[in-house]
């Protein structure tokens, strides 16, 4: 699926299942939520703190999903097109960093 399709997808069950929109700023503490679920994963998994029980069943590719939903509903509601947004933001990083990250002693 592309970008385009998630955001269509993602409105079109908005409007079916979902019934609505959050407003922006319950999306944006969900966004914050879902974000924190996925550290609390990154931090068990690759990190040093140990899983307790109830974290065994969670799947940081099902977490970082529901991020993903988040923020293509926050884009939607906003009027974004992250396609268009992706492409312009790379365009940016890749004049922006194109030696710098080359010329950094600590990637070598």
């Amino acid at each position: 699926m592309t970008i385009d399709e998630a955001q269509k997808i993602v409105d079109d069950w908005i409007k079916t299942t979902g019934v609505r929109y959050f407003n922006e700023l319950t999306n944006m503490a969900m966004l914050t939520e879902e974000v924190g679920e996925v550290a609390r994963i990154i931090a068990r998994k690759y990190g040093e703190q140990s899983f307790k029980e109830s974290d065994q069943k969670k799947e940081l590719a099902d977490e970082l999903a529901d991020v993903l939903f988040v923020l293509i509903c926050l884009a939607n509601q906003t009027g974004i097109n992250l396609n268009d947004a992706l492409t312009k933001n790379l365009a940016k990083k890749s004049k922006r960093d194109s030696v710098r990250h080359i010329n950094n002693d600590k990637l070598k």
